[in-house]
């Protein structure tokens, strides 16, 4: 068992399947290929454990075809891709930060905030 992706025309993930094992064929096909022909999308295969391309791949991700990995939507405007394809806040999460002292974002302020 294996999981795949359906992307648009912008590599936008528009759904994931549970499809057989990556390593059966499907009349003579990776099932990459057949998922892709038979649905006339591009499909790519997403591993639920992370192992390959990243991350799981969600609705709403973005697929980078030049580096291979699904990156999830950008949590907020002021966020930043870094190298690692993860999204940044400008200003870092407070080290004290924890279940017991939690804080959430404030793209207002640009900052994050105790709750």
């Amino acid at each position: 068992m294996a999981h795949y992706a359906f992307l648009d025309g912008n590599n936008v993930v528009t759904e994931v399947i549970v499809g057989i094992d990556e390593n059966e064929l499907i009349e003579g096909l990776a099932p990459e290929m057949w998922y892709s022909n038979f649905r006339q999308q591009q499909c790519i295969r997403t591993s639920f454990n992370g192992t390959i391309r990243k991350q799981y791949a969600g609705i709403g991700y973005t697929y980078d075809l030049v580096n291979d990995v699904f990156i999830c939507p950008q949590p907020y405007p002021s966020w930043t891709l870094d190298k690692n394809f993860d999204w940044q806040p400008p200003t870092p999460m407070p080290l004290d930060a924890s279940v017991e002292n939690p804080y959430r974002w404030s793209e207002e302020d640009l900052e994050w905030v105790a709750i």
